[in-house]
């Protein structure tokens, strides 16, 4: 099992989904992500470089989850996940979507897409 860094909870104001309504107001989305990769070398030499600052991934995840509208939850999922692959050294990546005010019909408390992706 690889060392993991995770980002819990990132909320942005996105226009994502397939109604015109959701378009139109936005709503509240939020990301859980989380990378796998080797943190030894960071460790070891106390060096940012030797791995992912999470304060910068927080800032590109947060740029995509209010950034261009997809009507999918799996399709934000998969752009999120891409870009955290694109960091050197992650290995897999598990990511998230939450859409808590998701107009269901009936009561609930959230609607989350998961997806997990590995480096090819």
């Amino acid at each position: 099992m690889a060392d993991r860094i995770t980002v819990h909870g990132l909320t942005g104001h996105g226009f994502h989904g397939v109604y015109p309504e959701e378009r139109e107001r936005g709503q509240t989305f939020r990301v859980d992500a989380a990378l796998e990769l080797d943190t030894a070398p960071a460790a070891a030499t106390d060096d940012l470089t030797r791995t992912v600052n999470y304060a910068e991934l927080s800032q590109r995840l947060h740029a995509v989850l209010v950034g261009d509208p997809v009507d999918l939850l799996e399709t934000l999922a998969q752009r999120l996940a891409d870009l955290c692959l694109g960091y050197d050294g992650v290995q897999a990546v598990e990511i998230t979507v939450h859409k808590p005010q998701a107009d269901l019909g009936v009561p609930a408390d959230d609607v989350t897409v998961a997806i997990r992706r590995e480096r090819r």
